[in-house]
Parts: C-alpha cells; sequence; structure tokens
C-alpha cells in the first residue's frame, strides 16, 4: 500500500485547510488510518485517527475540535480539514495506516507541508 498526502500549503493564521490522502496499491477500506505532524525540531506526533467504517475518530487533545478527519473508503481516501490554524500548527503533516488505536501505524506516507503565518 502507498499513501499520497497532498493539500498542504501556506496559510494565514485563522484560516482553513484540507489536507487529502490517497491511498494505492491496495485497499485500505478496512484498516485505520490518521494523520501525524512533524514540527520543525520536534518529534512526530499524533493527530487524529479514523476507524475502517468512520463510525469512530480519535483527536489529540490539543487540538481543542479545529480539525475533522473524515474518510471515503470507496475511494481510499482519508482528508483532514483543519479550521482557526494556528501557528503552531505550522508541521509536516503525514498521513498512516495501521491497527486501532493507530499509536504505531505500519504504513506511511510522505508528508505535505503546512506553514501557518501569523
Amino acid at each position: 500500500v502507498q499513501l499520497q498526502a497532498s493539500g498542504g500549503g501556506l496559510v494565514q493564521a485563522g484560516g482553513s485547510l484540507m489536507l487529502s490522502c490517497a491511498a494505492s496499491g491496495r485497499s485500505v477500506s478496512r484498516i485505520p488510518m490518521g494523520w501525524f505532524r512533524q514540527a520543525p525540531g520536534q518529534d512526530r506526533e499524533f493527530v487524529a485517527a479514523i476507524n475502517w467504517s468512520g463510525s469512530n475518530t480519535d483527536y489529540t487533545d490539543s487540538l481543542s475540535g479545529r480539525f475533522t478527519i473524515s474518510r471515503d473508503s470507496a475511494k481510499n481516501m482519508m482528508y483532514l480539514r483543519m479550521n482557526k490554524l494556528k501557528p503552531e500548527d505550522t508541521a509536516v503533516y503525514y498521513c498512516a495506516a495501521g491497527n486501532w488505536p493507530l499509536r504505531s501505524p505500519h504504513i506511511w506516507g510522505q508528508g505535505t507541508l503546512v506553514t501557518v503565518s501569523s
């Protein structure tokens, strides 16, 4: 399975972005998926995860409801809607897949850079 993240870019604080993750090579419709991020000089951290059906989601506490994860398993796609972005959200965002609760994914995509200017 290959995961391809896209949708990153430069946005002003308070703005929004939608990240997408496309899976190819094999269906991931039955596999939990999620997002991680790595800010400059920091460790990679968990952001959000969604189970295979979309009925269960999990977020890191620090987001305060600003991000929403979703997926379209029929299209092998996953999304992260990011609202009210803050400069501290600046990071490379990675999509990943693996076992729930998705803290140690075994499938990783390349990252997409999100830069939030103040």
